[in-house]
């Protein structure tokens, strides 16, 4: 079995420039691959992808990598590699593989027959640069990148769903006057749909099952440039974060480094398994049965050198030459397993990528958890990383809605505001002090899951169009449909689905963290409760821009939020407070109940006292004026009146933002301490405190 990976093995010269690198007319081609006896590499006519040109044979040299420099290759040429090796292996002599480090790839007859392309990597830029948003600023909007054009009226038929219709100016007008800041899409490396979902007559819509790490996903690309080839393919991909750029926006791609479409041993042989099977999937070696920490079939083993570089390469290769802004890791906990499949925080991968000149200045993400045995990590990443935080998530939904459906059939709610308090204030049970909130990327739905309005329609999943019986996607929700299944024509029950998702976007938005929006939750977009939809590439799926005056208004309340937590320090601190410190860039926080009393312990964990008066105030560097804010959370659905607290420093509350009203009000009113301020059921109210 090999050995872990050393950080002087990753970052060895003898793993440099692997791939094909052209220079003055010559192709050096570069393969690693630790048990093959023999590496050729093949050349194919580009109108016929059956019918092969070359053969010329690899030579093996340091490291395991196998070479050759030829004229053979150039920019447009279609190519793969045959590789051969030990008896009882799982090397095929005659079995084509793309490239591992391909820019382009061409398909043949079938849904995994692909060869590699060589394609022209040249672009101008024109001046565009990395916004490099600041953590405290970020607010991610996380969508797929052909739903969120696909339907959109105002860009051209022809860019629907593309790079091109992303990088449209209806969609940056979109984003910009949302307030969005940084565009997570989900995975767009080339990938493929397993068999049995063709079968089914349906495909991989979200793309989590990567053919190829280097390669942009052609089918996303407008019909000119898939009929221009790879290199166009290239092109418009650069152009859309050029175009994103140009407006501000960042991009950050989800990668899927921790399994790939080969899935398990009697799946397709693409790439790696037939150059190094052994070497490249986590097994065990005296049987070839594969260690699956992913539940698809198989895992990457980055305890090997030339895996755990294959993904430092990739992320390389995105940020500098695609300038690409940051990461979201797919089941990270993956990546970072050793050779004996236990985690550690301080793995060479993850040590190396926070070190690498070149994605230091990236934003890092990570998905803290997979299926293996104690994969689930949140919270246990290093410094340097960001989180996705289920923690926060499942408190969020519990104090807003199955709590409510609790209290509706017991009488009262089975937990108090204490924990909910503990995330809305950045979560600092979970994440040290070295990493402070923004380590939590806060979220409270993602492309896995219920939408939010479906979150607040459906108690149950609905995933029998996904063909499985509606045995897949989770059972556990936290979900509340206020009194009716789905889809009702009750008034009463939708005006409170529609102030449920008020309180969780104000939530979201004002508390401690990194927020994260789903694309499509700003207007109530819904799945019809699915929340599995990952195989479902349609209407269902796609965001629809046909609103009703509510969506209208939903919409506006984000926008409103996304400006207020723009423009009030308070809400976004960097680091957590300290008692008796001065701690530059906290907030330091105080907590009243509904009386304007100081919280009493008591009170933090009693079901029947679930009304919290939040004060933030910022721990500005000198010279800065200071940000205040207080905001009220009342979770019950009985009304209530809250009595505004004395303050030291403080005169006055003017009112910024309730989530009682259908639409934001222009007007807002002013209240001195005392004043009481009458809450109608489960409700928010922000003010700032002057």
């Amino acid at each position: 079995m090999a050995t872990d990976v050393t950080a002087p093995e990753l970052l060895s010269e003898t793993l440099d420039r692997l791939g094909v690198t052209l220079v003055d007319g010559q192709a050096t081609v570069r393969v690693w691959s630790r048990n093959a006896t023999a590496i050729e590499l093949v050349t194919f006519n580009e109108a016929d992808l059956d019918w092969v040109t070359q053969t010329i044979p690899l030579t093996r040299g340091d490291g395991h990598v196998w070479e050759v420099t030829t004229d053979a290759l150039s920019v447009g040429t279609h190519y793969a590699f045959r590789a051969d090796g030990a008896i009882g292996s799982r090397f095929n002599p005659e079995q084509i593989l793309i490239d591992p480090y391909s820019r382009g790839l061409a398909q043949g007859h079938g849904y995994d027959d692909f060869r590699s392309v060589v394609v022209d990597t040249g672009f101008d830029w024109d001046g565009a640069t990395k916004p490099m948003i600041p953590l405290d600023e970020t607010i991610i909007y996380e969508g797929h990148l052909k739903g969120m054009s696909k339907r959109h009226p105002d860009v051209p038929a022809a860019l629907h769903g593309t790079y091109a219709g992303l990088g449209h100016p209806a969609m940056i007008e979109h984003f910009r006057s949302l307030g969005i800041t940084t565009i997570e899409l989900l995975p767009v490396h080339h990938f493929i749909s397993e068999p049995r979902l063709l079968q089914q007559g349906l495909a991989n819509y979200w793309g989590y099952n990567t053919l190829n790490f280097f390669t942009p996903h052609a089918p996303y690309a407008t019909v000119q440039a898939r009929r221009e080839g790879p290199s166009a393919v290239l092109r418009e991909f650069k152009e859309m974060v050029k175009a994103l750029h140009e407006a501000g926006l960042e991009v950050i791609l989800d990668v899927v480094y921790n399994h790939t479409s080969e899935e398990g041993p009697g799946g397709p042989t693409s790439s790696l398994r037939g150059l190094d099977d052994a070497d490249y999937y986590r097994q065990n070696p005296e049987t070839g049965q594969y260690i699956d920490t992913t539940g698809v079939g198989n895992t990457l083993n980055t305890a090997t050198p030339a895996a755990a570089r294959l993904v430092l390469d990739s992320l390389r290769y995105w940020a500098e030459e695609v300038q690409i802004d940051g990461f979201r890791f797919d089941l990270a906990t993956s990546l970072g397993r050793d050779a004996s499949h236990t985690f550690t925080p301080e793995h060479p991968l993850l040590q190396a990528i926070l070190d690498d000149p070149i994605l230091k200045n990236t934003k890092l993400i990570a998905e803290p958890w997979d299926v293996g045995i104690d994969g689930w990590k949140t919270g246990g990443f290093g410094d340097g990383w960001q989180e996705w935080n289920d923690r926060y998530r499942d408190r969020v939904r519990n104090f807003w809605l199955s709590d409510i459906d609790y209290a509706r059939r017991a009488s009262v709610a089975p937990a108090g505001i204490g924990g909910f308090a503990t995330r809305l204030a950045g979560s600092a049970n979970t994440f040290s002090p070295e990493r402070g909130p923004l380590a939590s990327v806060n979220f409270v739905t993602a492309h896995d899951g219920f939408t939010m309005r479906d979150l607040v329609s459906y108690s149950t999943k609905n995933n029998l169009d996904n063909g499985e019986h509606n045995r897949d996607g989770a059972d556990t929700n936290r979900s509340f449909n206020h009194g009716a299944e789905g889809i009702t024509d009750d008034s009463a029950i939708r005006a409170l689905r529609r102030k449920a998702m008020r309180n969780l976007f104000g939530t979201l938005l004002l508390s401690a963290g990194t927020p994260m929006i789903t694309a499509g939750d700003e207007t109530g977009r819904t799945q019809r409760g699915n929340n599995n939809a990952y195989c479902h590439d349609s209407e269902l799926t796609w965001l629809s821009w046909q609103l009703e005056q509510w969506q209208v208004n939903l919409r506006a309340h984000v926008a409103r939020l996304i400006e207020l937590r723009r423009t009030n320090a308070a809400l976004r601190p960097a680091r957590f407070a300290e008692l008796g410190r001065h701690v530059p860039g906290s907030s330091e926080m105080d907590w009243y109940d509904e009386n304007g009393d100081t919280m009493s312990s008591e009170r933090w964990n009693d079901p029947e006292h679930r009304t919290l008066q939040y004060f933030s105030a910022e721990t500005p560097v000198e010279g800065k004026p200071r940000n205040r804010i207080l905001l009220i959370v009342h979770g019950k659905e009985s009304p209530v009146e809250v009595v505004l607290p004395q303050v030291a420093g403080v005169t006055r509350f003017r009112s910024l933002w309730s989530s009682e009203e259908e639409a934001p009000l222009p007007a807002r009113s002013t209240f001195s301490a005392g004043d009481s301020v009458p809450l109608q059921g489960t409700a928010m109210h922000l003010f700032a405190a002057e």
